[in-house]
C-alpha cells in the first residue's frame, strides 16, 4: 500500500491515514458503539460544519460516550486536519471529513491500556472517491426499491442519533443489489409501512407543486434535508414533512434524494413505476440550480468532472454501490 501523506487526527496527534488503527477492544468494534459525521467542503470551504458538530455531539450526549473536547475544539480540529492535508489535494479536489467518536476500548480490557478515553478519529480525504460514477444518474435517475428491511423504529433505537450500528442498512442495499437492472438504491418504510429514507439518504416527492418529505419520527434527519427545507423558503415553495404511503409516491410529479456527498439526485422510479414524465423535474432542477448558486460550485457539473478524473477500479462496495 502506497502512504498518499494524508494525515489522520487520531486522539490526539496526526498520523499516517495507513497508521491510523483503533484497538480489537474498542467498544466501536464490540458494539458498533460509535457516533459518526461526514461532511464535504465547496470551493474547499466547509460546508455546514457546525451543524455536523451539534448532532455528533448530541449522539455523544444520549450514549453518554464521555468526550475529552468541548465543540469548538472539535470544529479547530477539523479545520487542522483539513489544512494539513491540503497540500495532498489536487486544485479541485473537495475535503470529505470522516469524523468518528466512540467511547473507546472496554473496562473488561483497560488493564492492557495506560489510560482510558474516548476514541476520536478525523480523516479527510477527496469528495470524488465517493460520488464518482454518479454522473450517469443525473442522466438515468435513481431507480428506488421498496426492501424487505425496514427502518428501525425510534422507540427500539433512535436513527436520528447518527451511529456506526448500519447492519439493516447494509441488507437492505444486498436485497436492493439482488435485483435485476441498474442504479437501484434502496428505499426503507418504518414499521407502519409509510416511507421512511435510504440507507444514507433522505427521499423526497413533489405533488400539487409542494414539496413533501417524510416525518422526522423514524428517520435520520439529514443535514442536506434540512437545508432544503431553507433553499424551499427562499424559492416560495411550500415544503411540509407527513406520512407518505407508496400509493401517493407513485402518483407525485417529481422525486428526490439529498445527502451530504451529491446534495440532490434525481430518483426516475420507484420499483420501476415511473415517477413522473422525465429524469429530473422541474421542482428539482430549481432546488438543484439554487444550492449551486448558493454555494459558488454548479453540483451536477462537479460531479460529471470528477467521474472523469477519478475511478474506483477496487470492484469492492462502494457507499452508493453494493456488491451482494
Amino acid at each position: 500500500m502506497k502512504k498518499s501523506g494524508r494525515k489522520v487526527f487520531f486522539n490526539g496527534e496526526f498520523v499516517d491515514e495507513l497508521d491510523a488503527k483503533i484497538s480489537i477492544y474498542d467498544s466501536a468494534l464490540m458494539f458498533g458503539d460509535m457516533v459518526f459525521e461526514m461532511t464535504r467542503s465547496f470551493n474547499k470551504k466547509q460546508f455546514k460544519l457546525e451543524e455536523h458538530i451539534d448532532r455528533i455531539l448530541m449522539g455523544v450526549k444520549v450514549l453518554r460516550i464521555p468526550l475529552q473536547y468541548t465543540k469548538d475544539e472539535l470544529i479547530d480540529i477539523c479545520n487542522k486536519t483539513i489544512e494539513i492535508n491540503d497540500p495532498y489535494f489536487n486544485e479541485n479536489d473537495e475535503h470529505r471529513l470522516m469524523i468518528n467518536i466512540s467511547r473507546g476500548t472496554l473496562g473488561l480490557y483497560s488493564h492492557l491500556f495506560d489510560k482510558q478515553e474516548s476514541t476520536v478519529i478525523v480523516s479527510d480525504f477527496p469528495l470524488k472517491w465517493t460520488v464518482t460514477g454518479m454522473d450517469v444518474l443525473y442522466q438515468k435517475g435513481i431507480n428506488a426499491v421498496v426492501t424487505s428491511q425496514r427502518a428501525i423504529s425510534q422507540h427500539l433505537l433512535d436513527p436520528k442519533i447518527k451511529n456506526r450500528s448500519r447492519v439493516h442498512y447494509q441488507m437492505a442495499n444486498i436485497e436492493a443489489s439482488m435485483i435485476s437492472g441498474e442504479n437501484n438504491w434502496a428505499l426503507l418504510l418504518d414499521e407502519d409501512g409509510f416511507i421512511a429514507e435510504g440507507t444514507g439518504d433522505n427521499i423526497f416527492f413533489v405533488k400539487d407543486g409542494k414539496v413533501i418529505t417524510p416525518e422526522g419520527r423514524n428517520i435520520l434527519k439529514g443535514i442536506s434535508r434540512d437545508y432544503i427545507f431553507e433553499i424551499c423558503e427562499e424559492l416560495g415553495i411550500e415544503c411540509l414533512e407527513k406520512n407518505i404511503t407508496l400509493h401517493e409516491a407513485y402518483s407525485s410529479k417529481e422525486c428526490f434524494m439529498t445527502a451530504t456527498p451529491f446534495c440532490i439526485l434525481p430518483v426516475r422510479t420507484l420499483n420501476k413505476i415511473d415517477i413522473g414524465d422525465k429524469v429530473m423535474g422541474d421542482v428539482t432542477s430549481k432546488l438543484l440550480k439554487k444550492w449551486s448558486d448558493n454555494v459558488g460550485v454548479d453540483i451536477r457539473q462537479q460531479i460529471f468532472d470528477f467521474n472523469q478524473d477519478f475511478k474506483n477500479t477496487s470492484g469492492g462496495s462502494t457507499p452508493y454501490s453494493f456488491n451482494s
